[in-house]
C-alpha cells in the first residue's frame, strides 16, 4: 500500500513538472516570435551585455546585426544578442523619469551630491546630534565581599558567603 502511493505521487510529480516545463517553452518562444517581429532596422534596441544602439541592419543569413552604438559608430554582433527593443516606456515609470542618469556628467553629478550628504550627516555641525541617544537605566550587579572573622571556640571556619545586591544607576 505505501509503495503505491508513493509510486502514484512520484508519477504526478514528474507529470507536473513536465506539463510546467512545456508551459515555460511555449512562453519563451511566443515571446522570442514577439521580440523578432519588433526588431527591425531603426528601433533602439539593448543587447544581452547591455550595449544600448540603433538597429541598422539584421542579417538572418549570417546571423549578423549591426547597431549604431553612436553617430558613426556601428558594431557587428550576433543577432541573437539583442535582448529587448528600448522604447518610452523603459525609460521611464508613469511618466516621470526613473532617476537613471542619461551622461557621465550627470551620473557624476548625482554622486557628488550622494557624498556630501554622507559627509554631512558623518560631521555634525555644533549643537546638532550625530546619532540619536536613548540612555536607559543600566542595571550594575555589585559584589559586597566578606570579610573571615576569627571564631573564638577555635573550630574551623565556615565558607564565606557572598551577597549581591544590584543598583540602579543612572548615566
Amino acid at each position: 500500500m505505501n509503495d503505491t502511493f508513493l509510486n502514484i505521487a512520484l508519477v504526478v510529480v514528474l507529470a507536473l513538472f513536465v506539463i510546467y516545463a512545456f508551459r515555460n517553452s511555449r512562453k519563451n518562444k511566443a515571446k522570442q516570435e514577439e521580440l523578432k517581429s519588433q526588431i527591425v532596422p531603426g528601433v533602439e534596441v539593448m543587447t544581452n551585455f547591455g550595449l544600448f544602439g540603433t538597429l541598422v541592419s539584421v542579417d538572418e543569413v549570417s546571423n549578423v546585426a549591426e547597431l549604431e552604438v553612436s553617430p558613426g559608430n556601428i558594431v557587428r554582433v550576433h543577432r541573437q544578442t539583442l535582448a529587448k527593443v528600448v522604447t518610452e516606456a523603459d525609460s521611464t515609470v508613469s511618466g516621470v523619469s526613473t532617476g537613471e542618469p542619461r551622461s557621465v556628467e550627470e551620473a557624476m553629478e548625482i554622486a557628488n551630491r550622494e557624498a556630501e550628504a554622507r559627509e554631512k550627516a558623518a560631521n555634525p555641525e555644533f549643537g546638532e546630534l550625530a546619532e540619536p541617544t536613548d540612555k536607559h537605566a543600566e542595571e550594575i550587579i555589585v559584589v559586597e565581599p566578606v570579610v573571615e572573622e576569627p571564631s573564638a571556640d577555635d573550630k574551623p571556619a565556615t565558607k564565606p558567603v557572598r551577597r549581591a545586591s544590584s543598583k540602579k544607576v543612572d548615566e
